[in-house]
């Protein structure tokens, strides 16, 4: 039977788009499931700022009355306009091991991108860098993350089959082992050197510092944006963004889980680089069910934040202004978390995603135990 695409046009339609990915995963030991508020908070128009600069429709693929897939189609007109390149995104792809029914699916992207003008497509990608992207093609048997997609191995093998999609760009993600005492000596060196050098330093901040009048919410989401600003797929945030995500995200982190580095040397001590960093959740993730923090869901996901109940740490964001970036800013950053994560028992923290071509970014991993672990893919095609 031919597979029939269905455009979400309600809540209900919703429901069962953001459901699709629970059921198809229900068990999975990698997958981390994203909670089922933050799902509707992101493909509701009227609550996700990105709807500022972006436009999106959901589809529902169905084979024999069975829903069998989904994906979103995107268009961040802010992205565009930066890079001068009119794509339309697809992301949120989910499916059976069917390659007709993922022909379809992209099919209703490609349709809807060029309703909107659009003269490619690209993805998997979400409405901004702050989402999750690119499709696993290696590491399947690794742990996901809050910030990343987990798929199962057969997607790519699907990819490939479809006619006219080739690479667009690969990111690469480590696995970092935290050091079981003490600090590695060459970091040691290079991060006493860089404080005193360049006269740069960590404070320690407090929860009221990041929303009260000094603001630092705001200005470790500027560094991010000045930070990612040039890197793929990425589009700037917007003030609205920027109040959302503090006053979303801010309130869960343990202070001491985020370094930034200011530069003392300027009036205001610029902020110039960051780490957000926090407890892994994916254990936690999949014990809520459906994605629902309700009615046992909640006390895993505190039981993880609070009391730091993981072996894993996830490195969310590590960032440091081009400028600071050839002083060996960057050591400062892991200088200060690493005596954190000892405290805590950690034993690995998982890296953010990084284009492949970033050599600088992957070099400061050399400072540890590491192992390149996983690997992500996002594809293109011409219209």
């Amino acid at each position: 039977m031919a597979v029939e695409i269905r455009r979400v046009t309600d809540r209900k339609g919703l429901d069962a788009f953001i459901d699709f990915h629970y059921d198809l995963y229900e068990g999975n030991p990698y997958d981390a499931p994203n909670l089922y508020s933050d799902e509707i908070n992101t493909l509701s128009k009227d609550k996700n700022p990105a709807f500022e600069f972006c436009e999106a429709e959901y589809f529902l693929a169905y084979k024999d009355d069975r829903l069998v897939g989904r994906v979103a189609a995107i268009v961040n007109h802010r992205y565009n306009d930066q890079w001068q390149r009119p794509a339309v995104r697809f992301g949120w792809l989910d499916l059976i091991d069917d390659a007709e029914v993922l022909r379809a699916l992209l099919a209703a992207v490609e349709d809807y991108g060029r309703q909107k003008g659009m003269k490619e497509v690209i993805g998997p990608l979400g409405f901004t860098d702050m989402d999750p992207e690119g499709m696993l093609i290696s590491g399947f048997e690794e742990l996901g993350t809050m910030a990343t997609i987990y798929n199962y191995d057969y997607y790519p093998r699907l990819m490939e089959q479809m006619e006219g999609y080739e690479k667009d760009n690969d990111y690469v993600e480590y696995k970092v082992f935290v050091p079981k005492e003490g600090m590695p000596e060459k970091l040691r060196k290079i991060a006493e050197m860089v404080e005193k050098r360049y006269n740069l330093h960590c404070p320690q901040l407090k929860r009221s510092q990041v929303f009260g009048p000094e603001q630092y919410g705001q200005k470790v989401l500027e560094v991010v944006n000045k930070t990612f600003g040039n890197l793929y797929g990425y589009s700037q945030m917007t003030q609205r963004q920027i109040d959302s995500y503090v006053h979303e995200y801010f309130k869960f982190f343990s202070m001491d889980m985020i370094c930034v580095i200011e530069d003392w040397n300027t009036p205001n001590h610029d902020v110039v680089g960051v780490g957000i960093t926090i407890p892994s959740l994916t254990k936690a993730l999949q014990k809520c069910r459906k994605g629902r923090l309700l009615p046992f869901g909640w006390w895993h996901i505190i039981r993880a934040l609070k009391f730091h109940k993981t072996d894993i740490v996830d490195m969310l964001l590590i960032g440091v202004l081009p400028e600071y970036r050839s002083k060996g800013a960057n050591s400062l950053l892991f200088y200060h978390l690493i005596p954190i994560y000892q405290k805590y028992g950690f034993k690995w923290g998982e890296s953010h995603v990084h284009m492949e071509t970033n050599v600088n970014v992957q070099h400061q991993w050399q400072l540890f135990d590491n192992e390149q672990h996983k690997r992500r893919r996002c594809y293109k095609k011409n219209l």
